[in-house]
């Protein structure tokens, strides 16, 4: 092995802030990997030091996958990334034993967190780094807002409250929604960057159940 192949040695994760930050980012379709990509790029964001957070709208839980998810495990080891959910149990409207009502509520309660956290991030310093213990009621520079898109699509929040969220967005915060098999044009058309992941094929159409280190 020479010099040029050897691995590259990790730099020491530490605070810092983003010069380039501010975007609005939307991942929806039928396809898998919406969470993966916003997953990926909220890791890479920690990985420079960057304060994220990730709220979860539609995932409380289900008998198809186990309550304690890989991701929420890794996130919990990386420095500056932390999580929450508002998800109720269950999938919304998949007679499982779950009120959709329920689900509402939970959705409703996810949009008045996001709100209180677009509001917090207004009220910090975007341009200065951020504790990774602090919470992320102190500020982030990137938010991903994970499944917000299902749970207009399925009436759960309204769209126009999902568009309020993007006036309340501060201008330096990378701010990340997904989620949904319809386009929400509600707020397509107002999004930096908008990708559509689309399903060519997929294990679910045979059966298969979600598989543990794939989709949860």
């Amino acid at each position: 092995m020479t010099d040029d192949d050897a691995p590259l040695t990790p730099a020491p994760i530490e605070p810092a802030a983003p010069e380039e930050f501010g975007r609005t980012q939307v991942w929806w379709g039928d396809g898998k990997g919406k969470t993966t990509a916003a997953l990926g790029m909220g890791f890479r964001a920690a990985g420079h030091g960057y304060r994220v957070h990730l709220l979860q709208f539609m995932k409380g839980g289900a008998a198809s996958v186990e309550d304690v998810r890989g991701e929420y495990n890794a996130i919990h080891a990386m420095p500056a990334f932390t999580y929450e959910h508002s998800g109720h149990y269950g999938w919304h409207a998949m007679r499982d034993g779950t009120d959709d009502v329920d689900h509402e509520a939970r959705a409703q309660g996810g949009l008045e967190r996001a709100r209180d956290l677009l509001d917090a991030a207004s009220d910090a310093d975007l341009a200065t780094p951020f504790e990774f213990d602090a919470p992320a009621d102190d500020g982030v520079h990137m938010l991903v807002l994970d499944e917000l898109c299902y749970a207009a699509n399925r009436d759960l929040v309204a769209p126009d409250a999902v568009v309020d969220l993007l006036d309340r967005k501060p201008d330096a915060l990378e701010l990340v929604l997904t989620g949904g098999h319809e386009d929400p044009t509600y707020v397509t058309g107002r999004a930096d960057l908008v990708t559509n992941v689309r399903k060519q094929k997929h294990p679910f159409d045979d059966g298969v159940r979600a598989r543990k280190g794939t989709e949860f």
